[in-house]
């Protein structure tokens, strides 16, 4: 298994930590034979980043599981997302609807304690998952599924690019599809 997306500065031990979150919910729990973390504290990012990225490029991945970010990012791919690298692994720079929506989500007290940069798995490696599990829940994010369903496929909407695998499976609830007339039509409501 490998880690989808991580802050930059953020230590294990941080409660917005995404290694944490693994850890303790799958990891711990499903003991897989191999996880492989971003160390979102290591002293070189860009290092961390080509040490994760050769140990992916080594194996396929079968599934992938993402979700979309209020902003309509895929894993920490804000718009505008670079569609053309093929590194496995970037640090991005995290633009202020990212950051909002990481205060929002409560586990960080202010705006400036949220990081400014993360490692994300490029959109380009993502896509070379057999299959793609696309998890949406939530009204804040029906304008995100609508730019990623129902518009031209975009780095300006980088979950957009979703239109393009053709195993993608997005789960959506009743608040995150209201605004598209894709999803509604995929639950025969149109």
């Amino acid at each position: 298994m490998f880690h989808l997306d991580e802050y930059v500065g953020i230590a294990e031990t941080h409660p917005a930590s995404f290694r944490r979150y693994l850890r303790e919910r799958i990891v711990e729990r499903v003991h897989p034979a191999a996880f492989h973390f971003l160390a979102g504290d290591a002293a070189d990012a860009a290092a961390e980043c080509r040490r994760v990225g050769a140990l992916l490029e080594q194996r396929p991945v079968d599934v992938a599981f993402v979700g979309i970010g209020e902003n309509g990012h895929l894993a920490f791919n804000d718009p505008p997302a670079d569609f053309t690298t093929e590194e496995p692994y970037l640090v991005v720079e995290l633009d202020e609807p990212c950051r909002r929506q990481q205060l929002g989500e409560g586990w960080f007290a202010s705006l400036s304690d949220v990081p400014r940069r993360a490692i994300s798995m490029s959109v380009r490696q993502i896509l070379k998952a057999r299959e793609i599990l696309c998890i949406v829940p939530d009204a804040r994010k029906a304008q995100a599924v609508r730019d990623c369903l129902d518009g031209p496929v975009s780095p300006l909407h980088p979950s957009s690019i979703l239109q393009t695998h053709q195993r993608t499976t997005l789960y959506l609830d009743r608040d995150s599809a209201a605004l598209s007339s894709r999803a509604a039509a995929a639950c025969g409501k149109a």
